[in-house]
């Protein structure tokens, strides 16, 4: 189960990508949990017909987990992240294009268009208009999609949840310890049924290639000699490898950032940075990138780009020194104080430069936190959670004395923002009978419990903008005005065939959805922060 704002949007998503029905029978596994499907029929209301055709629906496209119990059997449950995941992938389309060209673009849209296929299937329906130059084409693009585990095969664990396989792991690990565990104990055993886990997905997705023999000719020698090359399964079905293209949002992110800060130079190095490395990024949990030297760094820089333009020097030096002195900016290496290092970008070892994500996120996160409380409470709660984070936990009148606020402005304040969860209580009793006039209230920032409550509201705010697009779409003389643009004649000359307030209409429609497109990107951007980036622990920076 999940909370009733994921739920929502969850429910949303699955209405307008599938249907009203489909939509039935993921609510019933969005607010009651995994069932059964005799108990998803019966909740649903639908045919048992209907409603297992729109199970197979779901499972398709990797919505749904299977689980086997041993008192109801068969269960099925909701993938709440890969529900979400369809919010991007009109953005995962676009990357596509962008790396591999259209050809690998038309490849991850039939594939995010149909869920899992096998590349026969996709080739076959991609060169139906050219099968003889067109089926090498996309063969050798969709070996590069899989080289490159933008795709992925899909297995039988991928389809089971891996919360069943973590605590069945975990109880094996446990049953094997004597006596009464200790905490160590006990975070060993946690960490290898992790370590378990990982490695059996790791080594199911190597099902994804083959090696085949291929004999080659030598022209000198008249000779045959035989070499093994990895080609793809042709009998194993494949799926979009989100994670992947979630590192190129996270690099656009963190480029962006990087420019907001210092200027388009900068930012420009800080790209080639994340270049240099972007093969060997596949996990977003990397706390940082693999080291890189400015030779390789400056080898995706254009000799067009000018980078003296962002640094104020006299005479103009060599490039690479003017890319020593980014990255030594982008290190913070004039601060070398711990507060220079939780401000920096990358970390300098002698030539090597590597790009520190866990710090960068941490940063990016505190920022949508203050965002979101000055918007609330003003710069006096900015204040307070600043000051909270730098010093750790306080009680009402020392935040007041070393905050520099009126006491009758204090209280009231920690107490609408420990209301959002925005900061925390701790209770720290004299006595052992609790009684509260002997007991110290100290207030925090639980930065985890804050994010996930700011996670919460902004899925609501997904939910809402979704919504709010619909509706105003569904406006009978909107509807009327749409409908009629479809027909193929006005198509052809929608100037003479349209009246003009109709147009006017055209026009302020796509404005309003304009706008909350753009409001839509900015808010998904905030959740890949917060709960995608923030895979590291919370700590303060």
């Amino acid at each position: 189960m999940t909370d009733t704002n994921t739920a929502n949007l969850c429910e949303q998503i699955i209405t307008r990508e599938f249907g009203p029905l489909t939509a039935k029978a993921a609510a019933v596994l969005l607010h009651r949990g995994r069932l059964p499907l005799a108990q998803i029929i019966r909740f649903s209301g639908l045919r048992p017909r209907t409603a297992r055709t729109c199970v197979i629906v779901l499972v398709q496209h990797n919505v749904l987990w299977h689980a086997q119990t041993d008192t109801d059997g068969e269960v099925l449950e909701f993938n709440t992240d890969e529900c979400l995941m369809r919010l991007r992938y009109g953005r995962y389309a676009w990357q596509a294009e962008q790396l591999f060209g259209k050809v690998g673009a038309e490849i991850v849209q039939l594939i995010l268009d149909n869920g899992k296929l096998r590349r026969p299937d996709v080739i076959s329906r991609l060169s139906i208009y050219d099968p003889v130059k067109a089926h090498s084409l996309y063969s050798q693009a969709f070996h590069k999609l899989v080289e490159a585990s933008y795709l992925k095969p899909s297995t039988v664990l991928s389809h089971q949840s891996p919360r069943d396989k973590r605590i069945q792991y975990g109880a094996e690990e446990k049953a094997k310890l004597s006596g009464f565990p200790t905490a160590k104990e006990l975070r060993q055993a946690k960490e290898v049924a992790e370590a378990r886990l990982r490695r059996e997905e790791e080594e199911a997705e190597k099902i994804g290639t083959k090696r085949k023999a291929r004999e080659q000719r030598s022209h000198r020698l008249k000779k045959r000699k035989t070499t093994e090359e990895d080609v793809v399964d042709d009998d194993v079905y494949f799926r979009i490898n989100c994670e992947r293209f979630n590192i190129h949002v996270r690099n656009k992110i963190i480029e962006d950032a990087v420019r907001e800060r210092y200027n388009d130079s900068a930012a420009l190095v800080m790209r080639a940075a994340l270049k240099s490395t972007e093969a060997k990024q596949l996990k977003l949990t990397d706390v940082r990138s693999d080291p890189t030297s400015l030779a390789n760094i400056a080898t995706h820089i254009s000799e067009d780009e000018d980078l003296s333009i962002g640094l104020a020097i006299g005479k103009r030096p060599s490039q690479m020194a003017m890319l020593k002195d980014y990255c030594g900016i982008l290190a913070a290496a004039d601060n070398p104080t711990p507060a220079g290092k939780a401000a920096s970008f990358v970390s300098l070892n002698g030539s090597k430069v590597q790009v520190e994500f866990e710090i960068i996120d941490n940063r990016l996160r505190r920022r949508i936190l203050e965002a979101v409380t000055r918007e609330r409470y003003g710069d006096d709660g900015v204040r307070i959670i600043s000051l909270l984070l730098s010093t750790g936990k306080l009680d009402e009148k020392q935040i007041s004395k070393t905050g520099m606020m009126a006491p009758k402005d204090v209280r009231p304040l920690l107490s609408a923002m420990a209301a959002d969860s925005l900061i925390s209580l701790q209770e720290v009793p004299k006595s052992a009978d609790r009684n509260p006039a002997r007991t110290f209230f100290l207030w925090y920032v639980d930065l985890q419990k804050a994010y996930t409550v700011l996670v919460g509201s902004l899925y609501k705010t997904l939910y809402n903008v979704i919504t709010r697009r619909k509706s105003e779409q569904e406006e009978p003389l909107l509807k009327a005005v749409l409908e009629k643009r479809q027909r193929t004649d006005v198509m052809q000359d929608e100037e003479r065939l349209l009246t003009r307030s109709e147009r006017e209409l055209l026009a302020q429609w796509e404005k309003k959805r304009e706008k909350l497109t753009v409001l839509e990107m900015r808010v998904e951007e905030s959740v890949f922060i917060l709960r995608d980036m923030g895979c590291f622990s919370a700590e303060d920076e």
